[in-house]
């Protein structure tokens, strides 16, 4: 059960999700032959097992700040030793860089990418307060790319444009985290917004990210790259995203941070949506 929580399985299955939807935009219809079907199983692996071996990463080299900020994850609690969550890493790691070589060769190149601003954000990025939100943006975003590329073995633009979408609020529910974990953040000396400049300006740098998502969420529909059935699901998102950077500038407290964090996740869930049923016609 320690090495289930310690992967994070519901990120894993978001971001193997991400490459499923990312597949559905490119390839703008709903109907799945076999060799579709092959390549999304293969891409839902890849995704789900880097994004496991990341989380595994990540803990380990966060045991000093998870003892504050998280103590009853896998390796502070003692559930896990800190190798056992190598292992299971690099373990994750093979497997996710298999399924990509035998979807293709651009599909091998964006995991190794994506692996390596991973590791990069665990080691040493995560220091660095919004260059660090930055890569882990450009982790959460990848996911999208990769199934248009596992598809099509090309990039769509329709795919590029949800994946800027998926990095800017990504990138500011990032900040808003970093007002969440202000406490343990500063144990280590990682330099986020709020530790730099104060809970409120965090948010406020936060909101700006959360309202261009909100701006550039229509120019699917603009381009005529998405069908009518995309704005149901879309407003519903943007209103979300509106209420949340309204209530966030209002209170940033950590206590109500922490709540804006987790509900920013309801409002990408329901973008993923939109794109997904702007693929029917």
């Amino acid at each position: 059960m320690g090495f289930v929580k310690l992967i994070r399985p519901v990120n894993c299955l978001m971001m193997g999700f991400a490459v499923v939807v990312g597949a559905f935009v490119a390839a703008q219809e709903p109907a799945v032959t076999e060799a579709y079907a092959n390549k999304l199983i293969l891409g839902f692996i890849t995704a789900f097992t880097l994004t496991g071996a990341s989380m595994a990463i990540n803990d380990y080299y966060d045991v000093e700040i998870d003892s504050v900020n998280e103590p009853d994850r896998p390796i502070p609690s003692g559930i896990i030793k800190p190798v056992e969550s190598l292992l299971l890493a690099i373990t994750l790691t093979l497997l996710g860089f298999i399924s990509a070589f035998y979807t293709n060769i651009p599909c091998l190149l964006v995991a190794l990418i994506s692996w390596t601003i991973s590791v990069t954000y665990s080691t040493i990025g995560k220091r660095t307060g919004l260059p660090g939100n930055l890569l882990v943006s450009a982790c959460i975003a990848t996911p999208f790319i990769y199934g248009g590329l596992a598809l099509r073995g090309f990039l769509e633009i329709n795919t590029t444009i949800f994946a800027a979408l998926a990095f800017l609020a990504n990138t500011g529910r990032e900040i808003v985290k970093g007002i969440v974990d202000m406490e343990g953040d500063k144990i280590r000396g990682i330099k986020t917004l709020a530790i730099s400049y104060g809970a409120k300006k965090a948010a406020y740098a936060s909101v700006a990210f959360f309202i261009a998502a909100v701006l550039l969420s229509p120019l699917p529909l603009i381009l005529k790259l998405m069908h009518i059935w995309f704005l149901p699901p879309l407003i519903a998102a943007d209103i979300g995203f509106i209420m949340s950077s309204k209530n966030l500038i209002e209170n940033h407290t950590k206590e109500n941070a922490k709540k804006v964090k987790n509900r920013i996740l309801l409002w990408m869930l329901l973008g993923l949506i939109a794109f997904i049923t702007g693929t029917i016609k």
